[in-house]
């Protein structure tokens, strides 16, 4: 994260916020794209950034463009049929099964100069994405940045001293980038104010057949609520930052059985706070999808999600959500259609809103009549067209039709 140098791709000031996405999709005709992925996560770790990165990747081999994956840490080595280079990481002290990748300039620009891109996408940027950027710039390669982890607030929640010294840092690495693509219009203002340049809107996508009502499945409603319970259920890590101790307050209240899914380092603590509840580690595919739909509320507790995949997928399942009023449920959510919102810092009315989807079957089944057509539309194929329509527009019309040429330097 240390000063740029400058380059003649240098981006110009331009406004704050630049225009919402809406209108971006792949152009008929141009050249297939070499895009580089540099990413601060990636699997064997599941979490959003992972996600979202196998999901770009996956939409840039269906379009047939080329893409090559830097991550840090052990793992798999290709992707989607693409490759995946390992970079060097150490565990993150206050979070150890998430691997931090240490940034090398050096290693980084030999990969970029072998690989010749077109653009550098960086997958929510810290110290790696840094590194990336000075590594882009004296080869003129465009870059685009997803802000996708709120780190300051994650690092506050574990009480990491000085985490409110992240955002300059943050602030210099997103500046120095051509664009800046922000998950939800709260993300987007919330840096705006902080002086990020560039910024864009770039909302996740839902896999609408995986997430669908038609998975809801009645044996397994008997067995994870034998004596009738409504079933309230929460699907993400069990970590501090997503403040998973809030689910205690949810299991005292009568006629629910609360259903866990996840893993994480609160995991066995949450267990003996929540000895009548159901913790089914972490699912995915069609056990993960069964689990959603045979939900009656979803239920999230995170205050700092800059998105919030889980409230999406939920609401594909048609399940409807109470989520805290902020970050990204609050474009997700709308009050009383598909869905309840609570403040986030007040456990009386996380309560009353649960309270209230539990003991009120005829509002549950409004919400979820509604649940399902708020996101379906939202489907990765349309959000993965306005990525490359991103791409183009930083790479420039006739860089983005003109023949490739091999990397100098």
């Amino acid at each position: 994260m240390r000063p740029l140098p400058s380059s003649p791709r240098s981006p110009s000031p331009g406004p704050a916020v630049a225009p919402a996405s809406a209108g971006l999709s792949e152009p008929e005709g141009d050249r297939p794209l070499r895009v580089a992925i540099v990413t601060e996560s990636f699997l064997p770790q599941v979490n959003g950034v992972t996600n979202s990165v196998c999901r770009v990747a996956e939409h840039l081999r269906a379009r047939g463009h080329e893409a090559l994956i830097v991550a840090p840490g052990a793992g798999p080595d290709s992707y989607a049929g693409f490759p995946v280079v390992r970079l060097p990481s150490v565990p993150l002290p206050i979070y150890r099964s998430f691997s931090l990748g240490l940034p090398s300039r050096r290693m980084l620009s030999a990969v970029l100069r072998a690989f010749a891109p077109d653009v550098v996408h960086l997958a929510s940027p810290a110290l790696l994405g840094g590194a990336a950027v000075d590594a882009a710039r004296p080869l003129a390669l465009p870059t685009v940045a997803v802000y996708q982890t709120d780190l300051p607030g994650f690092a506050g929640r574990y009480g990491v001293p000085g985490a409110e010294a992240l955002w300059p840092l943050l602030r210099q690495v997103h500046a120095a980038v051509d664009r800046t693509l922000v998950p939800s219009s709260a993300t987007r203002a919330a840096l705006a104010e902080r002086g990020f340049p560039r910024l864009s809107l770039w909302r996740r996508g839902v896999d609408a057949e995986r997430f669908h009502p038609r998975h809801r499945d009645a044996g397994l409603r008997r067995r994870l609520a034998p004596g009738g319970e409504v079933l309230v259920g929460y699907v993400g890590r069990l970590s501090k930052d997503k403040r998973v101790d809030l689910l205690t307050h949810t299991a005292r209240l009568r006629g629910a059985r609360l259903v866990v899914v996840g893993d994480g380092p609160e995991r066995a603590r949450l267990r003996r706070r929540l000895p009548s509840a159901v913790f089914t580690g972490q699912r995915t595919g069609e056990e993960l999808s069964r689990l959603y739909a045979s939900l009656d509320v979803f239920v999230h507790t995170g205050a700092d999600e800059t998105f919030c995949q889980a409230v999406q997928e939920a609401l594909a399942s048609g399940v409807p959500v109470a989520a805290p009023a902020a970050g990204g449920p609050l474009d997700l959510v709308e009050p009383e259609v598909n869905g309840v919102l609570y403040g986030p810092e007040s456990v009386r009315e996380l309560r009353v809103a649960l309270g209230r989807l539990i003991r009120n079957p005829a509002l549950r089944d409004r919400l979820s009549a509604a649940a399902r057509p708020s996101v379906e539309a939202r489907t990765w194929d349309s959000v993965g067209d306005q990525l490359l329509g991103h791409y183009r527009s930083v790479i420039g019309p006739q860089a983005a039709s003109a023949p490739r040429v091999a990397l100098r330097g």
